[in-house]
């Protein structure tokens, strides 16, 4: 699993900052008194854990004066290896952090050894090894040092807690910094820099002309081609700074293959786009039209989740795949995970009656155990499909971003449970409530079907604006460099005039552009505005409307601030005994 990890972008995966307290600097001879993780995903803290830890024995009177940790403390406090497995559960896959880490990791072996349990072997990364790297000006590399170079605050110094968060914000904006500064965006690439040789050379050398190319890069999106001296182009790439990205394959630290193109490049030509999204889909068309030596088969982008609803069937499903096609079904996301489509197929299942059993079960005309607990129709014996349709239409609704209906459900069952005092049932609708609340569709992208959606995508960037037209499965930029003419506006014209041929199926080349752009565009959903055709009656008022509509293109539902607050202390309190 760690090898999977280690070719994730870094936004995609998860870190567990750690920072113990203990008895002494010897993990032979000591032990930890108190420990504090953090979660970091997405680049953001997203949860904590923290525990005092009883050593089981006195804790020396310097280190009291050091943490502040007592033993009256710790009497109470339970063994590691109470713990032990709380904590292996709340680091889970994570990749490990610290500032020195080898302290901290080194004392939690220990104390996993201690209780005849296996130590942790996650991935491990240390903000103190990074630190060197990338400030070497700072006159020592400690935590506090680094944290006032950094404007980070640690009110809670030599606190368990106190520590690995503020450690946890350090390795944010430290990633932060080594994306913009030397272009690492792969987890593979963030765990070698910590091994880079602090005295190693920054640059290789450049050739004069290539030099003079490079010296006027823009800080702007696009595609760049390495020529050789005979003017035929070994590699094309994309990049969101076109700056940024080439002068990286100019660093000591450069991949092989970086070092093999520079070696043999005379020139350089740029074309700068208005997105990243329309320089990914250039480098994809261009690649196969020119063929370069050095580009390899491009990213498959097809490895991502969506959610079938089986429309073809009498009593649809609702089922996680891989893909998505153009075959009657209706296919919602994309989920940049498999996780997160399952979080919000399980939101699905535990709030709308929809069956969840498999054709075979169906034909048996047998009522299951979800028909007897009301979580299905039980279609398979009442088959009268309106009452099925139904609740398939307020799935819909959900998958489109309405949440009030699937809300109000909730919390209905929920007061309902409360007013039995099955408390333990309410606190699980609760948490499902304040699931839906949190993640709906975060991982999701369109209020529509991907496989029939008509919607134009306005994507603003670095002062740019691009316009992106998906209709009936194929993707038209405007103003795209690569056409001749512009399909954009004739397609737009098109649907609008409804001259558009919606039976013509998208081909292999059409599919792979509707990967890349949804794929793309649910990594930069704050980039963009949605607009879907079907709400506008003409080219004119949809433009007028580009000009006009809030920055806001999604907005939440106003329910959802008066739903928290609906849910008041006292049920919480009732709830919580």
């Amino acid at each position: 699993m760690n090898k999977d990890i280690s070719k994730l972008p870094i936004e995609e995966a998860s870190f567990c900052v750690v920072d113990v307290e203990t008895t002494g600097l010897s993990p032979r001879y000591n032990g930890i008194i108190e420990i504090g993780l953090v979660k970091i995903s997405g680049l953001k803290i997203v949860d904590k854990y923290h525990s005092y830890v009883n050593p089981g024995k006195d804790i020396p009177y310097f280190i009291t004066q050091l943490t502040g940790i007592t033993n009256e403390d710790v009497y109470d406090a339970p063994f590691f290896e109470d713990i032990a497995d709380e904590v292996t559960d709340f680091i889970g896959e994570d990749i490990l952090s610290g500032h020195n880490f080898s302290f901290d990791y080194e004392f939690l072996k220990k104390e996993f050894r201690y209780c005849g349990k296996e130590p942790v072997e996650n991935l491990n990364l240390c903000t103190l090894k990074l630190s060197r790297r990338l400030f070497p000006m700072l006159r020592s590399k400690s935590l506090g040092v680094v944290c006032n170079h950094l404007k980070l605050k640690n009110t809670k110094e030599h606190s368990a807690l106190g520590d690995s968060e503020v450690t946890a914000k350090l390795l944010i904006k430290i990633i932060k910094e080594l994306k913009v500064k030397h272009n690492i965006h792969q987890v593979d690439q963030l765990l070698n820099f910590q091994y880079i040789p602090k005295n190693l050379q920054t640059q290789i050398p450049i050739k004069k002309k290539l030099g003079e190319d490079i010296s006027i890069l823009p800080d702007a999106p696009g595609i760049y081609y390495f020529l050789n001296s005979k003017n035929d182009v070994i590699y094309i790439g994309k990049a969101k700074s076109l700056k940024s990205r080439v002068k990286s394959y100019f660093l000591q630290t450069a991949p092989r293959k970086a070092k093999k193109i520079v070696k043999q490049a005379s020139r350089l030509k740029i074309e700068i786009t208005n997105s990243e999204l329309t320089a990914l889909l250039m480098e994809a068309e261009l690649i196969k039209i020119i063929n370069p030596k050095h580009n390899i088969m491009l990213k498959e982008y097809g490895n991502k989740y969506f959610l079938r609803i089986t429309s073809s069937h009498q009593f649809p499903k609702v089922e996680i795949c891989n893909y998505f096609d153009f075959d009657g079904n209706d296919y919602f996301g994309l989920f940049i995970s498999k996780k997160k489509a399952l979080l919000v197929d399980e939101m699905i299942a535990k709030t709308f009656a929809i069956r969840e059993c498999e054709d075979k079960e169906l034909s048996k005309g047998k009522a299951c155990f979800l028909a007897e607990i009301e979580r299905c129709t039980a279609p398979c014996v009442n088959k009268e499909k309106s009452v099925y349709q139904s609740e398939l239409d307020k799935v819909y609704e959900f998958l489109y971003g309405k949440n009030q209906f699937a809300l109000s459900r909730l919390i209905n069952r929920m007061k309902e449970y409360s007013d039995k005092q099955k408390y333990e049932k309410a606190a699980e609708v609760k948490s499902l409530i304040d699931m839906i609340l949190s993640q709906t569709h975060k991982s999701s992208l369109l209020a529509e079907p991907v496989n029939s959606a008509n919607v134009l995508f306005e994507i603003t960037e670095s002062g740019s604006r691009d316009y992106v037209l998906m209709i009936a499965g194929k993707i038209f930029i405007k103003k795209y460099a690569i056409n001749d003419k512009d399909y954009f506006e004739e397609a737009l014209n098109d649907y609008f005039e409804r001259t558009i041929n919606i039976t013509a199926l998208p081909n292999e080349e059409d599919l792979e552009k509707m990967k890349i752009t949804l794929n793309w565009l649910i990594k930069n959903r704050n980039k963009v505005r949605t607009f879907y055709l079907k709400e506008y009656n003409s080219k004119e008022e949809l433009y007028s409307h580009l000009s006009s509509f809030s920055v806001y293109s999604n907005p939440p539902e106003a329910s959802t601030f008066e739903i928290k607050n609906f849910i008041n202390h006292e049920e919480q309190e009732a709830i919580v005994e």
